[in-house]
Order: structure tokens, then C-alpha cells, then sequence
């Protein structure tokens, strides 16, 4: 069975090949971050016919708590979702920002798996027309090695099952 400190050290590998991965500086209350951006853009037929520009980025929090509670979930949740807001540059040519918290904890109440569920956050700009941000969340248990997510998590829950099991 993993430890919580196993277990970040295998994601941030594990997100390492595509994303840039930061564990100093990060904001709290997370222990360490991850970036993605991707710069398209759409021609026709030539270059010199440029019909769009297409960003799409996204932000990983992961934090580490000993016992996960709704409150404190609560808290993380709120937080995540302020800081990967402050980062969004909507614009011409924004697709999406998506925004994601991991959480690997030893233990999690019932209520905070319960709630991490449900959690559900989106936010478009400008009807839509210059992006929009999706929020994913997956919750780690050291004590039993389950993960739970939300629905848009699912792909999280995935790699987080992998890196468990010691495939990644």
C-alpha cells in the first residue's frame, strides 16, 4: 500500500511527461501544481489563409491531507477553483481552461467522498464564445487505495489508478 508521499511523487512523475510541474512556490494550501498548454492554429488550404488561433490550457492542484473531512474538502474546492480562475486569459482564441484538484488523503469521511461526488463547477466567457472552464476532482484514500471523482474526473481517476497500481 502507498503512502500519500508515494503517491504525489508517482502522479508528479506521472504528469511529468506532459505538463510543467512545479512543487515550490505553489499556492496554499496545495504541495505542489501542474500546467498544460496547447497553442493550435487552423489554416486553409495555406498559411497565408489563417482562420483561427485555438488555446487550451489546464491547471492541477494537489493537496495532501491526513483526515478529509466535507468541511475541509470545502475549503480545498474553493480554493482550487479562485486560483485556477485567476489564471484564465479568455480571449480570442481561448477554447477552455480547465481546472482540476487532486486530493490524497490517509483517510476520508463518508460526507467528503459524498460531496466530492458532487461537486460540479463551470464557468463560460462570453456566452461561450471565448471559452469556457470545466472543473474535475478526484479524491485518493491511502487507507483503503480507492479513488472517487466527480463526474468529469473519471479520466483522473484513471491515471490515478494506474500510478496506484505502480503501471505509471
Amino acid at each position: 500500500m502507498k503512502t500519500r508521499g508515494e503517491m504525489l511523487e508517482g502522479l508528479l512523475k506521472s504528469f511529468g511527461g506532459y505538463y510543467t510541474v512545479c512543487q515550490d512556490g505553489v499556492a496554499a494550501p496545495f504541495v505542489a501544481e501542474a500546467e498544460f498548454h496547447s497553442h493550435t492554429e487552423q489554416y486553409f488550404l495555406v498559411k497565408a489563409a489563417h482562420i483561427a488561433d485555438i488555446d487550451s490550457n489546464e491547471h492541477v492542484f494537489f493537496a495532501s491531507e491526513e483526515q478529509l473531512t466535507a468541511e475541509s474538502l470545502s475549503g480545498l474546492d474553493s480554493r482550487a477553483w479562485e486560483e485556477g480562475l485567476s489564471r484564465v486569459r479568455a480571449g480570442e482564441g481561448h477554447r477552455n481552461t480547465d481546472i482540476s484538484l487532486i486530493v490524497l488523503c490517509d483517510r476520508a469521511d463518508r460526507d467528503a467522498l459524498k460531496h466530492a461526488r458532487r461537486l460540479y463547477r463551470y464557468k463560460s466567457y462570453k456566452w461561450g464564445f471565448q471559452g469556457w472552464s470545466g472543473y474535475r476532482v478526484a479524491v485518493w484514500e491511502a487507507e483503503g487505495g480507492s479513488v472517487t471523482c466527480n463526474r468529469l474526473g473519471k479520466n483522473l481517476k484513471a491515471t490515478i489508478g494506474r500510478v496506484s497500481d505502480g503501471q505509471a
